[in-house]
């Protein structure tokens, strides 16, 4: 099922969590709402839901106006982050339960949620009470729950955030397992960029309540189209240079502390500019160089290093072969490559 949102707003009284939201949700797909906490993520998830009214626009499922239809109407599927499951029931009563306020007969929701725990490879804890499941096994009762509705609509809303590290990566890998599986068209809500990037087909990125950007997680990253987007995503993070166009057309820093040498040919001599550079995009050692650097520090990172560089007054953030013979106090030639490196306007945010 597709979801179409038109001028979604929310306000609570003088604060505006969601601004005029323009969006459509493919069918089948996974799409991530991601962005820092408080940009209005789980209010949209509200809204689509039928918890929260909204305070002007429309939402469609498909061709039909569901904005002011009931939540019980809208076949959805939800999910928390705090699981919500009955602790006196089973495993097998707390999944049939939605099945039973439908009046579903006992022997068939009973056979649905054992091939909804099936789905979910939750088949042997059905007798279990939920204090007895780990933070992951609930969370897979959660998902059954939500989906034994058939809903026309998954929604999850920080569902992994009270797992630990590596429980996290194996359920983000469930996730999208049973997604596929299912087919239905989900919406996740994280401000995890992980997250986001391995499991969805698309991610919305908002900040203040206002959609900055929507593509494929690998597009997102090579091709920012704003300063926050750039800046949100990445780890470590991108290496960010105030500075300004010289009139040689080249990036000085603000403090004309150095020059670096690369071709901005949109940029004005004098226009105050963000030169952002991914660690991946630099390269030292090169006879070919953009400009020289101050090696600060370096750090073991498995089969990599990532070392600290200082260029003029600004440190940025580099990777290294751990093969490459260099020490703390080295000056080292370094080189940009075309991606990754990007150039914003300063006052705006908005890519040059």
């Amino acid at each position: 099922m597709q979801i179409k949102v038109e001028h979604l707003t929310k306000r609570f009284n003088d604060v505006t969590a969601v601004d005029d939201f323009n969006k459509v949700f493919e069918s089948g797909k996974l799409t991530a709402l991601l962005g820092p906490s408080g940009c209005g993520k789980s209010t949209m998830l509200n809204m689509l839901a039928g918890i929260l009214p909204v305070s002007e626009g429309k939402i469609y499922f498909d061709d039909e106006d569901v904005t002011d239809m009931p939540p019980q109407k809208r076949g959805v599927g939800l999910v928390f982050q705090n699981y919500a499951l009955y602790p006196h029931m089973s495993v097998l009563e707390n999944i049939s339960f939605p099945l039973e306020i439908q009046k579903v007969n006992k022997d068939e929701r009973h056979k649905k949620a054992i091939e909804m725990a099936k789905l979910v490879q939750i088949e042997q804890y059905l007798d279990r009470k939920p204090k007895e499941l780990s933070g992951g096994q609930q969370q897979r009762v959660a998902i059954a729950r939500a989906l034994i509705k058939n809903p026309r609509l998954l929604l999850l809303d920080e569902p992994l955030s009270n797992l630990d590290a590596r429980l996290r990566l194996e359920m983000r890998e469930e996730i999208r397992r049973i997604q596929l599986e299912t087919k239905v068209t989900t919406i996740f809500v994280t401000h995890d960029q992980e997250e986001a990037m391995s499991i969805s087909d698309s991610i919305v990125l908002m900040r203040d309540g206002v959609l900055m950007q929507e593509a494929a997680p690998q597009e997102l990253y090579d091709d920012p189209k704003h300063h926050f987007v750039a800046n949100f995503l990445g780890n470590p993070p991108i290496n960010n240079i105030q500075g300004y166009i010289d009139t040689d057309g080249c990036f000085m820093l603000s403090d004309k502390s150095a020059k670096i040498k690369i071709a901005i040919p949109t940029a004005k001599a004098g226009e105050k500019v963000i030169l952002s550079i991914r660690p991946e995009a630099i390269t030292i050692d090169d006879e070919d160089f953009d400009f020289k650097a101050q090696i600060v520090e370096r750090y073991t990172m498995g089969k990599e290093e990532l070392a600290i560089l200082k260029v003029g007054s600004s440190e940025i953030r580099v990777y290294l072969s751990r093969d490459y013979d260099c020490k703390k106090g080295d000056i080292v030639n370094v080189k940009l490559r075309q991606k990754g490196v990007f150039l914003f306007d300063a006052a705006s945010g908005k890519r040059l």
